[in-house]
This record gives structure tokens, sequence and C-alpha cells, in this order.
């Protein structure tokens, strides 16, 4: 079984060493990035937010996190999709101690291309800053996600480590978008969650995409108060499934990049809402805090994050409407999104990047 190092929100005393940061800073020393980091470059990448959202992982766990690469001897940097407007998160270099970049540069035009065969998804274009790094930390915000129904370190590689075009491909794989001009109202909702300004109304009030910008990811599809804009997946029968090995082969090509042993994962379940950051606002938590895990198999801490999410444990106010999903079957996500979230965990595992048996360690 694989490792989990586990250090939990929950705390007998008020003491200093039994907050989260302290444990945090003692989940980092048991990981054995001493023996890797030294004299290398190392990316940490994480998501900033966009927007509104102020749900992402805080400063202060990135700058330990920092700290400690930079005191054994590593060349720690932050990187994301996109780090503009990163620093009203307290994103900063000054703050971080760290430079803080955009994964495939200021134009979004360094990137490795490799091939990929599977329907639409022909591209998978790695990141510059992502290949040229020497070591990896994945360090993700556990979350619902609408696509996936679960994000957190395959869904930060997958979508975050990658150009606009590998994104749309891979989103691609679920089906087409579709506007209905009969029951759209021009409300213009869908006009402003697109966070790639790819979608607009002419002067005659037709919907339009602009498809060099857009990737796919549906926030037009999921705002939309009519159902006017959707996804239409008559000749997407997989679309689901595929969107899920898609994913997953895009991240077995990130992860290439790295020699074995050079990758780590750290899971933040904190502030545990029902969609991605990207989509820039904060909504309340769908269960209490969890914790911080950590490991160097993706797919068991994968398995282990998701499992320590339950359905019993569910915070209605964090559901659009108050809802109450206690009448569902499967996983919170899955009841919430319709997606069930260990399906990309088999795909993982087929592709022989992790397993999804695992052991806790837990960091006192």
């Amino acid at each position: 079984m694989s490792k989990i190092l586990f250090a939990s929100v929950e705390f007998n005393k008020y003491e200093w060493g039994q907050t989260l940061p302290q444990k945090f800073s003692r989940l980092v020393e048991k990981m054995g990035l001493q023996d890797v980091v030294k004299d290398k470059l190392v990316a940490i990448k994480m998501h900033v937010g966009r927007g509104i959202g102020f749900t992402t992982i805080h400063p202060m766990f990135v700058k330990t996190l920092i700290d400690k690469v930079k005191e054994y001897g590593g060349k720690p940097f932050v990187t994301d999709q996109t780090v503009d407007g990163a620093e009203s998160r307290g994103y900063t270099a000054e703050a971080l101690g760290a430079p803080i970049v955009d994964v495939c540069g200021v134009t979004g035009k360094y990137y490795y291309p490799l091939d990929v065969d599977f329907k639409s998804f022909k591209n998978a274009d790695i990141a510059g800053h992502i290949k040229d790094a020497d070591v990896l930390i994945d360090l993700s915000h556990v979350k619902g996600h609408g696509a996936c129904g679960y994000g957190g370190a395959c869904k930060n590689l997958a979508m975050g480590a990658v150009t606009d075009r590998t994104r749309q491909q891979i989103h691609g794989l679920e089906g087409e978008i579709i506007w209905n001009s009969e029951t759209c109202t021009r409300c213009k909702k869908c006009v402003e969650s697109c966070n790639h300004y790819a979608n607009s109304f002419d002067k005659d009030g037709n919907y339009q995409v602009f498809m060099h910008h857009c990737t796919n990811c549906q926030h037009c599809v999921k705002v939309c108060p009519n159902g006017s804009i959707f996804i239409d997946d008559k000749n997407y029968a997989d679309g689901y499934k595929d969107f899920q090995k898609g994913m997953a082969l895009c991240t077995q090509k990130v992860l290439e990049s790295f020699e074995p042993g050079h990758v780590f994962y750290i899971n933040f379940l904190m502030n545990i809402t029902a969609v991605c950051d990207c989509w820039g606002i904060s909504t309340p938590s769908l269960v209490p805090d969890i914790g911080v895990m950590a490991s160097t198999d993706m797919v068991a801490i994968e398995r282990a994050s998701i499992d320590a999410i339950k359905i019993e444990n569910l915070l209605t106010n964090g559901v659009p409407g108050g809802g109450d999903l206690s009448g569902g079957t499967g996983h919170l996500f899955e009841r919430l999104h319709g997606k069930n979230p260990y399906l990309q965990l088999d795909e993982l595992e087929r592709l022989g990047l992790g397993s999804q048996e695992y052991t806790f360690v837990e960091v006192k």
C-alpha cells in the first residue's frame, strides 16, 4: 500500500504546535524532499485562483513549503496556468520568497508539444516552465468540479500544466456546446462567467464563440438560468468517461518529464467547495475542513482525498439554494455534479500512475 502522510485539522489544546501550520511544517519534513531537491529547480504547481475567489491555499502554507525547499538547497518557483490577479490572494514573489510565473510564459506560447491519439485529443502541449523543472510539487486544493466531479492533483496538472489548446481538446471529448436562441433571454451571465473572453452577443443578439479563446470549460453552460447553452453529447456516448481518460492521458504526458521519485503530491482538504477555483468565486464549504495529505503516489492521495469527503458530513449551505443531497446515491460529488469522481482514478491506475490502495501515517 502507498503511504499517505496526513495532518489533521483536529487539535486537543490551544497550543502553537497543535495548529495546522505547525503540523504542515512537520509533514513537509517527512516527505523526503531533502534527498531530492538539493541544487534542483523545483516547480510548485498550484491554482492561484481567479476573480474574487478567496478559498485557495493560504499563502502561509505556500511560504512554509517554499522555505523548506530552500532550506534543503532547492530552487523553488510557483506556477499556474495564469498568475494574473494572484497578488490579490497574497501570492507574490515578495510574500512567498520565490518567483511566481505563468506556466507557458507571459504569451502562453512557451510549451513542448507532444502527440496524443485519443479522439479529439491530439496535442498534449506541456508547459515550458513545468517541463524545464527538475522536481515537481503538485500542490492542490481539493474541491468539486463540474466536468469531472472532483478536482485535485490530476486536474491540477491535466488542466493547469498545459496550453489552452490542450484544455480545449480534452473538454471537447465531452460534446459540443449548443445555443438555443428561442429560450435565451440575453442576460449575458454566460459572457460574464467566461474567464477567456471567448463569447459575446453580436448587434443582432446572436450568441458567438471565438473558438481560438474557448477552452470548452462549460462555465457558460453552468450559469445559464434557462438552459439555453448546453452540451449536445448525442454523438459523444462516452463523453463523460472520455473526459476522464483524456485527463489521465494528459497527466501521464506531464509526468513523463520527470525522473522517478522527483514528483511529490500535496492535497489541501480545506475550504472544499462545489466548483473549481477557476470560476473566480468562493462558495461555502461542502464539508468541514479535514486537513492536508502528502504522498509520492498520485492515485493513492487522490483516492484518500475523495474517500475522506463524506456525504454524512455535508454542510447544506455549500450546495446552491441549500439543497439537500442526502436522497441520492454515490459519492457527494457524484450527487452534486452527476459525475463519478472515482473514474479518473481508475484511468490513472490503468496507465500505471499509482495504486488506489493506501495507508495513513498521521503527522501529529
